[in-house]
């Protein structure tokens, strides 16, 4: 029959098992993001049979420019802040790292040589006297060598899981530092779009004033040439070269935003300035605009926004730190121990009898600390209600930006409809103008007012034009569209730096 001190050490051993499977504190559950997932955007209801298309990742491609592509297809590897947020996921790893290595224990080595001469008026001399005659002359000790390496071992048992949990909230801030990535991803791959469709339409814009500063140059000389023949009066000349100079006073600011507009893409890219000039000088046509967007339905938000995901994220973590701070109650059990080797002469060192060690389980428990252990849970508790307020703002606030990005884009289409209308008489105004101009019918000021209404619309319908665009950028980042399932090795990008 075992003694009753072993039965309760073999207790313990059989107990421990069981002990180290529980974790303390709230389990992580998934969110309920309270989307709907058989009603579109705009609150029409779809059967499983007609559920829409989810939004492209790559969606920069339906704009059908190969120059945009081949810029949007840099992005990942190129922009600092991506490269960036992709080294703060290894800085997260290497914190999980640190954290996990508290599961297991912890061996460290030490070496120590002292040569030691004790004090003939220390406590030596209050020896002497004990040992009688033999001490009456003194106790002389001579200096002794002192040689003692050894490894010190801890380890602490996770019996209430607070280490476990504090791992799991290091693996949700993990995944909160790659979503973050992914959210820096979609930001920078729109904020290329949009300097980009808002550089073609700068230079469209140019195209625009170019054009008719050669339609007016054509009206100037027409009213030179009936001024020589004396049909017409100095004023009509002179208001035509009023309107020449109102049309190239433009063109400096436009061709200055263009250049801005340049060198903000290669900002982006990680390239000096004026770099990409060759390639983005090129007026190209103007950027086709999808006949539908793929939109999918608004449940799959909270898996497609990164935002979202990071949200989701923060409320692991801190639901995570409820476990760690309900564990701190409870006792901290440690299994201590060292072993070495100790001499006085090297020559011995190595020896059996030269072995010394110590092993055996502590204890603490807290008892009083000033509530301080109660004030850390509450804290721990309020801070995951707030994540989960976050993480609801955040899915609202998502389907929001959807469902406002849609409107935007649909409305935006149709004032560009009404727009190239509006342009198309426009144009028919001023060759009737001119016409009736030319055979005296009308006078030079409806000339003069029907050409800047045509430099004002087709303006307008430009600017239309890169709006829907841009509206279509926004639509796409709203969705989440445009980030990667997979990563360079943030350790490898580290390094390079």
């Amino acid at each position: 029959m075992p003694k009753p001190h072993c039965s309760r050490w073999v207790a313990l051993a059989l107990a421990l098992p069981v002990l180290g499977g529980c974790a303390l504190g709230p389990d992580f559950v998934e969110p309920d993001s309270s989307l709907p997932a058989n009603t579109s955007f705009t609150g029409q209801p779809l059967s499983d049979a007609h559920l829409p298309r989810p939004a492209d990742p790559t969606w920069w491609n339906a704009f059908g420019d190969p120059v945009l592509t081949g810029l949007e297809n840099r992005i990942a590897t190129a922009n600092l802040d991506v490269r960036t947020a992709t080294i703060r996921i290894a800085e997260s790893r290497y914190q999980r790292g640190a954290t996990a290595a508290a599961q297991f224990p912890s061996i460290n080595g030490d070496a120590k040589y002292q040569r030691e001469l004790y004090s003939q008026n220390g406590i030596v001399s209050l020896i002497a006297p004990l040992l009688g005659p033999a001490g009456a002359n003194g106790l002389s000790i001579p200096a002794i060598n002192d040689y003692t390496p050894g490894l010190d071992m801890s380890w602490e048992l996770d019996l209430w899981g607070r280490v476990r949990r504090q791992v799991e909230s290091a693996d949700a801030q993990l995944d909160q530092a790659e979503d973050r990535r992914r959210d820096v991803l979609v930001s920078s791959l729109a904020e290329l779009a949009r300097d980009y469709i808002q550089l073609r339409g700068t230079q469209e814009q140019i195209r625009i004033a170019e054009s008719n500063l050669t339609v007016d140059r054509e009206i100037l000389q027409l009213a030179q040439q009936l001024q020589q023949k004396g049909v017409r009066s100095g004023l009509d000349a002179e208001n035509a070269a009023a309107q020449v100079e109102g049309v190239r006073a433009q063109l400096p600011s436009l061709r200055q935003q263009e250049i801005q507009y340049r060198n903000a893409i290669a900002m982006l890219l990680d390239l000096p300035p004026s770099s990409l000039d060759a390639e983005l000088s090129v007026n190209r046509a103007g950027l086709r605009s999808p006949p539908r967007v793929p939109l999918g339905i608004p449940s799959e938000l909270a898996r497609r926004r990164p935002d979202i995901r990071m949200a989701e994220d923060q409320l692991h973590a801190a639901t995570a730190s409820i476990g760690v701070a309900v564990a701190s109650f409870y006792p901290k059990f440690q299994i201590n121990g060292s072993v070495g080797l100790d001499a006085l002469e090297f020559s011995n060192l190595f020896k059996a009898s030269s072995l010394q060690y110590m092993a055996g389980p502590s204890v603490t428990l807290p008892i009083f600390d000033g509530a301080r252990l109660k004030s850390m849970l509450e804290l721990s508790e309020a801070q995951q209600a707030e994540a989960a307020l976050t993480y609801h703002k955040t899915v609202l606030q998502a389907w929001h930006e959807v469902v406002n990005a849609i409107a935007a884009y649909r409305l935006e289409q149709a004032r560009r409809a009404r727009l190239r209308a509006q342009l198309d008489h426009t144009r028919a105004a001023l060759d009737l103008a001119r016409s009736r101009y030319n055979d005296g019918v009308t006078d030079f000021l409806t000339v003069l007012d029907a050409e800047r209404s045509l430099l004002q619309n087709e303006q307008q319908f430009a600017t239309s034009t890169t709006n829907v665009s841009l509206d279509l950028v926004t639509l796409f980042k709203a969705l989440g569209g445009g980030w990667e399932q997979t990563f360079s090795d943030p350790s490898r990008l580290a390094s390079r730096q």
